[in-house]
This record gives C-alpha cells, structure tokens and sequence, in this order.
C-alpha cells in the first residue's frame, strides 16, 4: 500500500528558506478545548500561530502589504513543520496535536478550464464519447483526422481563431470546449464554497457514480478583493470526466464535490525572490501510485498556457464581479490522461487508495489520497463555524 510522504523535504519548496509561506491548522487546544483553526506562517522549522493580529486567511491577504505582516508579525510557536505534517493524515492522527488544513478560508474557489491546447482536444473527446471510455481513442483519432491536434499557436480570441471556429463548425467539429478554448472568453466556474476546500495529508473525493475521472494538477493562484495576485500554491481540481462529459449542465456535479478542491501544501507570498514570472514558468509534475502497483506519471507546463494568468484572473473579477473575501484561482492543466490502467483503450480513470502527488520546486509538493466523496470525512466547518469559534476565542 503507498504511503502519504509528508516529511519537510517532500512538502516544502526546495528554496523554503527563501519563502514566504502561510498555511493554516487545527488546534485541538483553544476554544476552551473544542479546538479551532489558526493562521500560521512557517519560520524555519518552526510554524508560528499569527491569528491572534490576523485571525483569516482571507483578512491576510486583503491587507495593505500581507508579505510584511506575514514576515513581522510576532506569534506563539505551536510545533515544528516536520511534527505536524507527521499528524496530518487522518490514519493514526492524534487529535490531541495540530495537523495542516487547507491555507485558504473564507475565499471563494474558482477554476478555469481548457486554458492548453492538449487538454482542450481531451475536453472536446469527453464530450464526443458522452462520458464513454472506450469510446475515446476512436474519437481521439477521428479529431487529429479532421482538425490536427496541436491548436498551440492559435491565439484565443484572434481572427485566425475565429476563422479555424468557422471550418470547424462548416465539418460539424465545434464544441463548446473549442469556443472557451479558442474564443475570446476563458471559461470559469465555481471549482467549491468557501471553507470546503482540502488541504496537504487530507483525503480527495471522487463521487461514486464516477468510473471515468483523473486528477488535474494546477497552480492556484490567490488573489485580493482588489484584484492583485498576492501569492500562488498548487490545487487539484478533481475531475470526473464520464460526468461532464456526458454534458455541460453536469459540470457542477463533476467539479463540486466533498473533498474535491485540495489546494496547498502553503501559500507561497510574491516578493523579490518568488515572482508571477515564476508561476508563469513554472513546471508541474504529477505522480499517482495505486494499491494495485499502477504508477502513473505525468506533467504540466505552464509554459504552454494559452492565456496568460493576468488575464485569466482580470476575467474572474472585477467591475462585473466582486468576492470581498478574495478569491483563489485555480488555472487550468495541460495534463490530460490516456494511458491504460485496466483493458486497452479504457484509459486512465482512479482507484480508492490512490496516492497523488502534484509538486513543483518553487511551491513544494501537494500530496493526498484519494476516496469516494460519501466516505471520507464529511464537510462540517463551514464559515458561520469560523465564526462562531474565532468569536469564542476573542479574536473577532
């Protein structure tokens, strides 16, 4: 059986004395007991409990100059980084001890899709072979066949876009995936609620009606009411391909589920040394170990994005939409998979127990294993929770 690997070295960027990081945990012993959610950030080995001057998440990154207060602030020192991502996992957790929550709060989750060509086509298959696996390479074929498969240089937007969306829809190819993927305007959607989203060493969801589905490795970004980009981590957007495939209308019930949105393992705050010229270059890797010895290894550059993230963030908010809160942006993946894990030409789909890993060097390693969304742990601290419990503790 794969192993959750959540030592420091693992988890951590590789230039963690460089960094920036904020997170949050669970802290068994405030609240008189019942335990609450702090904010932290990570000096040295050492994680450092902040809420008592900013007790959100999202109260820190709306702030004039969050790297200063993240870099300043004093605080009470509630373990080291090594012993609480060792008490993360909710196998053998002793709940007397903190563990790692997700590093965001009460920011709404949102996420783009089909923003690389290479995916793009593996949206139009999904919805070609309405939610059929073995449906796939057929249809895989049939496109590259009729349109090619590499739309890279096409700029989204662009007359030569429009003109490829007209022959297209003259051979009866269009899909909607084509038109957020080469039109003028991204697609975004609702990715989870605030408070919902799964952090490093916790378990991600996959619906039980699902037989087809894969996870999407992404960086996410976070970004202030005001619409500054203040920081980036990566995110998983699990993604149930036999559902929204079978259509769009479903892409809530694909998207949306318990356990569904693992962002983390920190949120790495933009300063000198850590920039949105390294998210835009930045390469993913993904990795995926199963009880039954499959291995699946994947990647992701953010090199081959077709729009940039500025823009991709300047389309989620603005004058036509506001979240006071902020927002986190997940941005899209490259990676689509085809390889067999079962019969051939079935494709890649997931296995309870699954352990996936999706790391870059510049923001660590994101790693969680994965379950069905009715039997991991439930969803029950939600904001009017936070609160309530941050009110308890005198800190609002």
């Amino acid at each position: 059986m794969p192993n959750l690997d959540l030592t420091v070295d693992a988890v951590l960027p590789r230039d963690r004395d460089a960094a920036v990081l904020v997170g949050r945990v669970w802290r068994p012993d405030v609240a008189h007991g019942a335990g609450g959610p702090a904010l932290v950030v990570l000096r040295g080995d050492n994680v450092i409990d902040i809420t008592a001057t900013v007790p959100t998440c999202s109260e820190l990154m709306n702030s004039t100059n969050p790297l200063s207060i993240a870099k300043t602030t004093a605080g009470e020192k509630v373990g080291t980084v090594g012993e609480i991502l060792a008490n993360t996992p909710v196998d053998g957790r002793d709940a007397g001890k903190p563990w790692f929550l997700s590093p965001i709060d009460l920011q709404a989750v949102k996420a783009c899709g089909v923003t690389f060509a290479e995916s793009m086509i593996e949206r139009v298959i999904e919805e070609k072979a309405k939610g059929d696996a073995s449906a796939a390479d057929t249809i895989r074929q049939e496109i590259a066949d009729s349109i090619g498969s590499d739309l890279s240089k096409i700029t989204p937007g662009s007359d030569e876009a429009e003109a490829l969306k007209a022959a297209l829809i003259e051979r009866g190819m269009w899909s909607q995936y084509l038109e957020v993927g080469i039109g003028p305007y991204a697609e975004v959607f609702t990715k989870a609620p605030p408070m919902s989203s799964v952090g490093v060493g916790a378990d991600v969801g996959l619906h039980p009606i699902s037989t087809w589905n894969n996870p999407e490795p992404e960086i996410t970004l976070v970004v202030s009411a005001a619409g500054t980009i203040v920081g980036a981590m990566l995110g998983n957007d699990v993604n149930l391909r036999d559902v929204e495939g079978r259509s769009a209308l479903l892409l809530g019930k694909a998207k949306d589920n318990n356990g569904s949105a693992a962002v983390g393992p920190f949120v790495r705050l933009f300063d000198d040394a850590f920039t949105l010229d390294d998210v835009r270059a930045a390469e993913l890797d993904l990795r995926v170990e199963g009880e039954d010895q499959f291995v699946l290894n994947g990647h992701s550059s953010m090199r081959k994005i077709s729009r940039d993230v500025a823009d991709l963030v300047s389309q989620t908010i603005g004058a036509t939409h506001q979240y006071p809160d902020g927002v986190v942006l997940m941005t899209g993946t490259l990676f689509a998979p085809t390889q067999d894990r079962g019969a051939k030409g079935q494709g890649f789909t997931h296995a309870d127990g699954d352990i996936v890993t999706i790391s870059t060097p510049r923001l660590g390693a994101l790693v969680n294993r994965v379950g069905r969304s009715d039997k991991i742990a439930p969803w029950t601290f939600g904001a009017g929770a936070l609160m309530r419990n941050l009110a308890k503790r005198g800190l609002i």
